[in-house]
């Protein structure tokens, strides 16, 4: 049976009315919401379907609810077939949810765990002025190497070829655009974020959820999760909580994750949860490789009869 590697997206990829087809056409994905509302504490729901774009791009919100609508989705999947899945990984908030699929956390614990992380990077945020931008047409090792030139400027994420987030503070990014620019860097452009994620600026928010973190239960993934800081196929239950705390304030090595799973010979990728962020990356990551989308329930059929037809074709 095709097997098939998940990945879930991260900030960036919301939008207002996500979720909201899953959740009037699947009892499964209704679920996850009437969950989520009850450990949050607040109608996810509601914010989810119709808060606005500037709600949704706070991060103490975009978190957790790009999270439930992946949950959502993944779910409303589960319930309709059955896939055969090699291994599964997510872009920052959104390797939670490859672990919740992998069975790492369960439901309730992995709605706790980001809206902790969420409140915590926002505090982090607040108290240091930072800023990320896109870099687009430059090397990973350009940037780097301009990165190093200057003080309190970091990458962020390494999407894809060509395409490199930098971190750091307000003012440092600022002042330092233009110097990508003159490298040959096709655009730069100034992302809508409140801090400087995945940067040192973030590590107080990392040593506190060492912290909350201890106190709940990690089983070993039933498949491999490659993670955000070391694009490493991870089982054990402990690398798990070591790594989660990290990746707030590392790198995100999305680039070298897909390109690691592409050498177990998966191609077949099934992007779950709001928008079509990660596919984009994947065509400019290789073209070998395939991804399907599911963010409501259109593209949910069209994912189902395609996993329905290589079961078929299988057996024949």
């Amino acid at each position: 049976m095709k097997q098939y590697a998940l990945i879930f997206p991260g900030q960036g990829s919301q939008y207002s009315g996500m979720g909201k087809d899953l959740y009037d056409n699947s009892s499964a994905a209704r679920n996850v919401f009437k969950t989520a509302n009850e450990v949050l504490g607040y109608n996810i729901s509601d914010l989810c379907f119709n808060g606005s774009e500037e709600e949704l791009k706070k991060t103490i919100n975009s978190q957790p609810c790009i999270l439930t609508v992946s949950l959502a989705a993944f779910e409303a999947l589960k319930e309709k077939t059955n896939i055969e899945i090699n291994c599964s990984a997510g872009h920052s908030l959104g390797e939670y949810a490859a672990l919740y699929t992998a069975g790492v956390i369960d439901l309730k614990t992995v709605l706790k765990l980001i809206q902790k992380r969420a409140n915590l990077m926002n505090e982090a945020a607040e108290k240091t002025k930072g800023s990320m931008a896109a870099v687009l047409g430059l090397s990973d090792e350009s940037v780097i190497n301009i990165v190093n030139t200057i003080n309190n400027v970091y990458v962020a994420n390494f999407n894809s070829p060509g395409q490199v987030v930098i971190t750091g503070g307000q003012e440092e990014i600022n002042l330092n655009l233009d110097k990508f620019k003159t490298a040959g860097a096709k655009r730069v452009l100034p992302l809508a974020v409140s801090g400087a994620f995945h940067s040192p600026l973030m590590q107080q928010a990392g040593k506190e959820f060492v912290d909350y973190i201890r106190e709940f239960t990690f089983k070993n993934a039933k498949f491999p999760v490659y993670t955000n800081v070391d694009a490493t196929a991870t089982i054990d239950s402990e690398n798990f909580k070591k790594k989660l705390p990290q990746q707030i304030y590392s790198s995100v090595l999305w680039t070298k994750t897909i390109k690691n799973i592409m050498d177990t010979g998966t191609i077949d990728f099934i992007e779950i949860g709001p928008g079509k962020v990660l596919a984009g990356l994947n065509k400019k990551i290789s073209s070998e490789i395939q991804t399907l989308n599911i963010f409501d329930t259109e593209s949910l059929n069209t994912v189902v009869n395609a996993i329905e037809n290589n079961k078929e074709k299988e057996l024949v």
